[in-house]
């Protein structure tokens, strides 16, 4: 079970001491909370994609590979990479270089996003969204697998013999998660890859998430990838937490009512009440967080949304403090407790690699120039894995 959290990159102005922080501050912010994750015994910091002010993570892949450098064992992923406006070369390209640069610690989201001018500003049509991001992951999905690559598509230029670099390390990919909050076709998609599939419940109610996850593992098992149980699933949380829970509601009540998310919707208790927000004691996170797997079943990621709405760093690197110290090890000894032995834990670097070549040495590529293509000297055609475009049900 792999315990993380996750930032939505948002600059916003503290409603309290009425400061903005600037992009700089607010950049280095980040890289100080996730140093702070480690820290704390967390698994997993991810970072969000977004190209729009209030947010400042417009190249994860750079923050990352900072944070990589800066830390020795938390996993690094992202929340999520834009499938759609980004080119897939780019990303098998700038994910994999990342992966080396941090010694397999790298696992990605894909998502589609929820900023419709997005597409527009880098050549997309908003129209085309969900065959586009289908179309995208199906070639990304090549690049990382067949040294040489030979495809053609409806929404970019066709690929004659190319190949992505570097290649992955270990010759075996990241691990993708597929990140969707409403879209039934994206969780078929991630079944039908034996993908992971996260619901970031945070802010619609429980019971729409419940029929997602529901789904996904329906397929995931359809597609011969295990049984139901055996799904890769990850859940969102978001908390704060205070000594009582009359304090914890009085310190976050005006970031929540200032949110420029949550700010001017229903109320904080309202909200707490649909969504996993909880605002309160550890024991209150505890027991709302357990009741996650009443829902959605044995799940392999839980990430918290920690640095959101205008919270000062002194106050997230508290908060984080207290979910290392007085909930995370509890939600440790709970979640497996009861957990079926034939759930998997969440996918890393080094079960990938044993789970393809186990006792093996790993497969090293190296460029041989002048030898056929500029990986393997081979033929397009040898050694390749050919992936059958996914046909989809009606919904």
């Amino acid at each position: 079970m792999q315990i993380g959290m996750f930032s939505v990159s948002d600059i916003t102005r503290d409603p309290v001491s009425g400061q903005t922080p600037s992009e700089h501050e607010r950049i280095k912010a980040v890289v100080a909370i996730a140093k702070k994750a480690e820290e704390v015994g967390m698994d997993v910091f991810a970072i969000g994609e977004h190209h729009n002010p209030p947010f400042f993570s417009s190249t994860p892949t750079t923050l990352l590979a900072n944070i990589a450098a800066v830390t020795s064992k938390i996993m690094l992923s992202t929340a999520t990479t834009l499938i759609t406006t980004n080119d897939p070369v780019r990303i098998a390209e700038e994910y994999a270089m990342l992966q080396h640069l941090a010694d397999g610690r790298v696992d990605l989201m894909l998502g589609r996003g929820n900023t419709a001018p997005v597409y527009p500003w880098f050549g997309q049509d908003i129209r085309k969204s969900l065959p586009l991001g289908l179309e995208h992951y199906n070639l990304l999905y090549k690049l990382w697998r067949n040294d040489v690559v030979d495809w053609e598509g409806k929404y970019r230029t066709p690929l004659q013999g190319f190949t992505s670099t570097p290649r992955p390390l270990d010759d075996v990919p990241p691990f993708v998660w597929h990140g969707s909050i409403r879209t039934p076709e994206i969780a078929e998609q991630a079944a039908y890859y034996g993908d992971g599939f996260f619901a970031n419940n945070i802010f619609w109610p429980k019971e729409h998430f419940i029929q997602l996850v529901s789904f996904y593992r329906q397929r995931y098992e359809h597609y011969g990838h295990g049984t139901a149980r055996q799904a890769i699933v990850g859940v969102g949380a978001q908390a704060y937490i205070g000594k009582t829970s009359q304090q914890a509601k009085a310190e976050y009540r005006p970031y929540f009512d200032n949110s420029p998310i949550y700010g001017g919707g229903p109320s904080m208790e309202e909200t707490e009440d649909s969504t996993p927000l909880t605002v309160g004691s550890a024991q209150e996170v505890i027991d709302k967080t357990m009741t996650f797997r009443e829902n959605f079943g044995d799940y392999q990621r839980l990430l918290f949304l920690t640095d959101h709405g205008g919270l000062p760093l002194g106050t997230v690197l508290d908060q984080l403090e207290l979910l290392g110290s007085e909930v995370i090890p509890v939600l440790r000894k709970e979640m497996a407790s009861g957990r079926g032995e034939d759930v998997p834990e969440a996918p890393t670097h080094e079960s990938l690699v044993k789970a393809k070549y186990g006792d093996e040495p790993p497969r090293a590529p190296r460029p041989r120039a002048n030898r056929g293509d500029n990986v393997t000297g081979t033929s397009p055609y040898e050694d390749s894995e050919e992936v059958t475009p996914i046909q989809y049900p009606r919904f």
